[in-house]
């Protein structure tokens, strides 16, 4: 009996040991390292878009002819987004009636874009640039001539398929129609777009 009660004396008094030592701390887990926050990824700016503008315009026809007034119209491209960099190919329109003195004023514009950006946030800022031709009524006669435009714009997303942004762009029509007047004119335009 004494034998019985002094093993089991041992079996209790090895069981730390054989549990790691009675002198040794328990071993805990390490902790986890927390999960990397989630990057919020900025719309994917490819496909079809088309909306409208309204801004306003600021024409020098030189000689002392010069104008500004409102114009608007209707546009329409295709964006490729290649990640960090948009690219695309637009076309616009804007009806004007602005005023440039002696009976001449501008009455239109039609545009054919490129245009190369960088998304930033979940906005777009990129440059614009290509061919304009313009229609302008001189008086007697109204006649169109074709010349070139530059600028910048912005677009940034409201929902899932609408953009609103703006653009200012500075054109160039050198000798319009053989008239021996070269015509700038500056214009900034608020646009709404529709992605399809």
């Amino acid at each position: 009996m004494k034998h019985i009660a002094l093993a089991a004396a041992l079996v209790a008094l090895a069981a730390p040991a054989l549990a790691g030592g009675l002198n040794q701390p328990a071993i805990e887990p390490a902790p986890l390292a927390p999960a990397p926050a989630p990057v919020a990824a900025g719309p994917d700016w490819s496909g079809f878009y088309a909306g409208g503008q309204l801004g306003f315009g600021d024409v020098d026809a030189g000689g002392g002819a010069t104008g500004d007034g409102l114009l608007g119209g209707v546009h329409a491209g295709y964006r490729f987004d290649f990640g960090g960099f948009v690219a695309g190919v637009e076309a616009d329109y804007d009806a004007a009636d602005i005023d440039l003195g002696g009976g001449a004023g501008l009455d239109d514009v039609l545009r054919l874009k490129l245009t190369g950006g960088l998304p930033v946030g979940a906005g777009l800022l990129y440059a614009t640039g290509g061919a304009a031709q313009a229609g302008v009524d001189l008086g007697t006669s109204s006649d169109r001539d074709t010349g070139w435009f530059g600028g910048v714009g912005v677009a940034w997303p409201v929902g899932s398929n609408l953009t609103v942004g703006g653009e200012i762009l500075q054109h160039e029509f050198s000798d319009f129609a053989d008239t021996g007047s070269d015509i700038s004119a500056t214009t900034a335009t608020a646009r709404v777009s529709f992605r399809f």
